[in-house]
């Protein structure tokens, strides 16, 4: 973790926008419009994935990927003009967020302005022809940290963006050299003090499959030593696995409490159901019941807070990244009230700096606690939509649900658990 990375960030919500599929005209004007309504979800960070243009040559589908970059200092004129960005960011900035760009340095596309310019800054397979390392990327061609030039370059790009957004999402920013984003990080400050930094952190396989190429590629201990925040792929397979019930949910609760073992004290991990590169958190999740309660369990959690645009409107197809495929707003489910209940709750001091623990119960019961002194932040979240009498370690009372206002009664050590989320600090009510 970069030392003066702040633990406020476990109190923030995250919001990750495709600016071509966000809205009908697919522009950075129809993302701005639609700013009241995210702010009113509840949200600190907007996120807004490439926003570049796009390579031509060897695109993925009709439009290509937002990921196969053709110059990384320039806005994709589909979206509109340097100024219509600036524009954006000026008002994410008034709705009283910050504004992220994504980052995609690992490769761009063959037909990029580096590499028709810098031919010298690219891998090149034996032949001498560019290449990548990761076959299953074929629109794109990797760059080589070995050159130093490309550094500088590099870094100054990132330094004339942060004079305009507030931070980066670095995209498989472990196959990047850790001095490069050492040194970036200190440069971008001083043009953008405490400047934001995301990693997109990447499975354990993945990770171990790079190795065996000879390639770079940073574990989340590296990562944490330069970035704010990275992805929670580390235990998100075993999450997924956990819903298929090919492992028990204690396999993951035991995952989530090894995090605040092995990671430094001020960790903060992406807590998602759903991101861009994955299934809709309704699609993996179509009982309404477990999906109120793990989308609970989510802004529960030690960490930030993402949601892809849609989610709110428990969307359940994942729109393309190489193609028009607008967010299916007009759905008949709306959580944006759960969410902003959320919110509330995530704004509270023990989910900044606590002791946390998580686990499973018997019938799908995840039983997490935030401590810290004699407070304690209590979560019962019912996965499977089960209802059950638990045991808890909580002094027997009346205390309030902070989700819905209602009582959670505590008799005997053991509370009714009836399928809704439940979230209640131990203070008594009128103590």
């Amino acid at each position: 973790m970069a030392k003066n990375t702040s633990k406020a960030y476990r109190n923030q919500v995250m919001y990750s926008v495709f600016v071509r599929n966000h809205s009908a005209g697919g522009d950075f004007e129809g993302v701005r419009r639609d700013l009241d309504r995210i702010q009113d979800l509840g949200v600190d960070i907007v996120w807004l994935l490439p926003i570049h243009p796009i390579g031509e040559t060897a695109r993925k589908g009709e439009l290509g990927s937002p990921y196969a970059i053709r110059d990384y200092r320039a806005v994709d004129p589909e979206y509109g003009t340097l100024q219509d960005f600036i524009r954006l960011v000026d008002d994410i900035h008034a709705h009283d967020m910050k504004c992220i760009i994504d980052v995609v340095y690992n490769h761009t596309s063959p037909d990029s302005w580096l590499a028709k310019h810098h031919p010298e800054w690219f891998y090149h397979k034996p032949d001498g022809s560019f290449g990548n390392k990761v076959g299953e990327w074929p629109d794109v061609i990797d760059l080589d940290y070995g050159q130093p030039g490309l550094w500088d370059y590099q870094i100054e790009t990132l330094k004339q963006w942060a004079a305009i957004v507030d931070g980066f999402r670095c995209d498989v920013a472990p196959l990047i050299p850790l001095d490069f984003w050492l040194r970036a990080r200190e440069e971008v400050e001083k043009v953008r003090p405490g400047c934001f930094w995301l990693s997109e952190s990447v499975e354990p396989v993945f990770t171990v499959e790079n190795r065996a190429r000879g390639m770079v590629s940073l574990s989340d201990s590296e990562i944490f030593q330069a970035f704010d925040v990275c992805y929670e792929y580390d235990i998100f397979s075993i999450f997924k696995d956990s819903l298929e019930r090919k492992v028990p949910l204690g396999r993951y609760a035991e995952a989530v409490d090894q995090q605040e073992a092995i990671y430094p004290e001020n960790y903060v991990k992406l807590r998602y159901l759903e991101n861009h590169d994955n299934a809709r958190a309704a699609f993996l999740l179509p009982d309404e019941t477990a999906l109120l309660n793990w989308t609970a369990f989510t802004y529960f959690q030690k960490g930030m807070t993402l949601l892809y645009a849609g989610q709110e409107a428990a969307c359940e197809h994942l729109p393309s990244l190489f193609d028009r495929d607008p967010v299916e707003w007009n759905t008949s489910r709306d959580l944006s009230p759960l969410l902003q209940k959320l919110y509330a709750v995530k704004k509270h001091p023990l989910l900044t700096d606590s002791r946390y623990e998580v686990r499973a119960l018997p019938h799908g019961i995840l039983y997490a606690t935030h401590r810290a002194g004699d407070r304690q932040l209590v979560g019962i979240f019912s996965t499977r939509g089960a209802c059950s009498l638990l045991s808890v370690d909580v002094p027997d009372g009346r205390y309030v649900n902070l989700l819905d206002g209602g009582c959670v009664e505590v008799r005997a050590g053991k509370v009714s658990c009836k399928g809704r989320p439940m979230i209640f600090e131990t203070a008594r009510e009128g103590a």
